[in-house]
């Protein structure tokens, strides 16, 4: 399916910045890039940013530019630092390489995008209001390394928001999609925020954090593929249940949201008075003795989107691992 140069994108149209990841993905890397070619809104442009690949990865991202209009994909030379600073390196470029009030969507190497990924999610974001940050994201086909045995991503049926975002991540950086307002928050961000821990987490922080707007579709848009080397991977079964388990007992959780608390303080000035106010209450909390530990706690109504989610938020807050 052909796409227009980038100089001939429809200027009615807001374009999508689309952030593709790069890192030794050779294996899976044409499926994804033929599925954005079949995208139904083909009003985009592909940022590609190379972690220093070893493997086929370069020649095949080359090949793909070489074959597509000229602008529609730039390649770029990541920071080699891992997943999350190659992200926050591509948002930070992709004020400088998108054209004023573009949409921007995370793209993983590995996964399939089913063919209304981008369009779904620009549908969703339409009806919120002009200025208003707002994130769309959704639920993913869970399948096996060959695309097979398809199995639906977990339901999420609390309503998402800051005090969930402070304790769990619900959006799934592979199927985000954020509008021009809630695009330029992030970018702008990476101007102060220097580490975080995902770059989806982050997004969904930030976003729900400054006021904004998260949808979540129960439609899955895209095919999300499980093999041994996925950065986190679907926690949809028991093994990935008891890995959460283990991160947490060792401390994993504590110091994720010691980052995250972190990368909130740098854009402070961002967030709602009454987040910033339970970001201040949370980081309290987390540093209190036990028993004033979990009054505090159960008075910042923080949830999780289960009860085996929420119980293991409570025991992290036990055991001093919050």
């Amino acid at each position: 399916m052909p796409l227009p140069p980038a100089e001939q994108l429809d200027p009615k149209l807001p374009a999508v910045g689309i952030l593709l990841a790069v890192y030794k993905g050779a294996a899976d890397l044409p499926d994804q890039l033929d599925s954005l070619v079949v995208q139904d809104d083909s009003n985009w442009r592909l940022l590609i940013s190379d972690d220093g690949s070893c493997d086929a990865t370069a020649a095949l991202v080359a090949a793909f530019k070489d074959q597509m209009p000229r602008r529609q994909v730039i390649c770029l030379e990541g920071p080699g630092r891992g997943a999350a600073q190659n992200f926050l390196f591509l948002i930070g470029q992709w004020r400088r390489l998108m054209p004023a009030g573009s949409l921007m969507a995370f793209c993983d190497q590995d996964d399939v995008w089913l063919p209304d990924r981008l369009s779904r999610g620009r549908a969703a974001l339409s009806s919120v209001p002009e200025g208003v940050p707002a994130l769309y994201c959704s639920r993913t086909w869970i399948t096996d390394a060959n695309l097979a045995t398809r199995r639906r991503s977990v339901p999420r049926p609390r309503p998402p928001g800051f005090r969930n975002a402070l304790v769990q991540n619900i959006a799934s950086g592979n199927t985000i999609l954020l509008n021009p307002a809630a695009a330029a928050l992030l970018a702008e961000a990476t101007e102060v925020v220097r580490d975080v821990v995902v770059h989806d987490w982050w997004a969904y922080l930030l976003v729900t954090g400054a006021g904004g707007v998260v949808v979540h579709d129960d439609a899955p848009t895209l095919l999300y593929r499980q093999h041994s080397g996925n950065q986190i991977g679907a926690n949809d079964h028991l093994r990935a249940r008891c890995k959460r388990i283990r991160q947490l007992l060792r401390g994993d959780f504590r110091d994720w949201n010691a980052t995250n608390i972190a990368a909130l303080g740098a854009v402070k000035d961002r967030l709602t008075p009454e987040n910033r106010a339970l970001l201040d209450a949370f980081a309290a909390m987390r540093a209190a003795p036990l028993p004033r530990r979990l009054i505090r706690l159960t008075r910042l109504h923080l949830y999780r989107q289960s009860k085996p989610a929420q119980a293991a938020l409570w025991l992290a807050a036990v055991l001093g691992r919050l």
